[in-house]
């Protein structure tokens, strides 16, 4: 697919971060959604809007709600989130894809422009520091001061993920397509080059959009903003993150989390 804007490099470009907090987080439990949920003390979506509030590197935060949620100042009180810098746009869709879609309109209209970078985060990674947006952000404004500026890849943009450290096991598949009372492996998958992808993810907002309203338009299903970037055959840069920097999924990961943060509350 054609990449109709440019990429040549611009020091003036800023960088904005994009939170989209509009899913119910079913597959966590509990009676709120998992975001909003207690870990260490405060709301789980804090400790996100804390690191990115620590960072002046970062020219703005929206945070993506759903169209019928309350601001977080309605929902834990004002001095919940005291001293925090952020926006709140209520504009969230069915989708993450169509949620982060919105946002990057909702930053347009803060005055982002489509040169500008975006970092999108996932609410529910409460383990992200300043240290891990700042290496993200080196590395990815980097990456022209390396390659030919003209490259289809040069300072296109980049992701904080790990290598899988573990062995992989593909299950085998029941027959007929019918759930399976005991699942077996099916096969052993090589981890070799393989990486766990995390977040923020971190790209020019016009690139970004067109990725994902070329995604949308052709009906393909796009997990992460990478792989809708993937779609315009650009090659992310993928940046070393930490294993602190998890994606609270399900019930026992608050356990985790709460290990991980409890010492240092208050301290992204």
């Amino acid at each position: 697919m054609a990449l109709t804007l440019s990429l040549t490099l611009s020091v003036s470009a800023r960088r904005f971060a994009l939170i989209p907090c509009a899913g119910t987080g079913s597959r966590a439990g509990g009676s709120l959604p998992k975001q909003y949920q207690t870990v260490a003390g405060r709301p789980m979506i804090w400790y996100a809007l804390a690191a990115f509030a620590a960072c002046d590197a970062i020219s703005a935060t929206a945070l993506v709600l759903a169209p019928d949620d309350m601001p977080l100042e309605s929902r834990f009180g004002a001095a919940a989130f005291a001293g925090l810098r952020f926006d709140t746009a209520f504009v969230g869709g069915d989708t993450r894809h169509a949620s982060v879609l919105a946002g990057l309109h909702h930053l347009a209209q803060l005055g982002a422009t489509d040169r500008d970078w975006v970092l999108v985060h996932d609410a529910a990674r409460p383990g992200l520091t300043p240290a891990m947006i700042h290496a993200l952000v080196r590395a990815v404004e980097g990456d022209g001061a390396h390659e030919d500026e003209d490259g289809p890849d040069a300072a296109i943009g980049g992701i904080l993920a790990v290598p899988v450290p573990d062995t992989l096991k593909r299950a085998d598949a029941p027959p007929g397509g019918q759930p399976a009372a005991v699942v077996r492996i099916g096969a052993t998958v090589s981890r070799e080059g393989l990486w766990q992808a995390q977040t923020p993810q971190m790209f020019r907002l016009g690139v970004l959009r067109q990725a994902l309203q070329e995604a949308l338009a052709a009906g393909a299903v796009v997990t992460d903003e990478a792989s809708a970037i993937e779609r315009l055959g650009l090659h992310p840069r993928l940046v070393n993150g930490s294993l602190r920097n998890f994606k609270v999924t399900y019930p026992e990961d608050f356990a985790l989390a709460e290990l991980l943060l409890g010492e240092g509350a208050g301290k992204p």
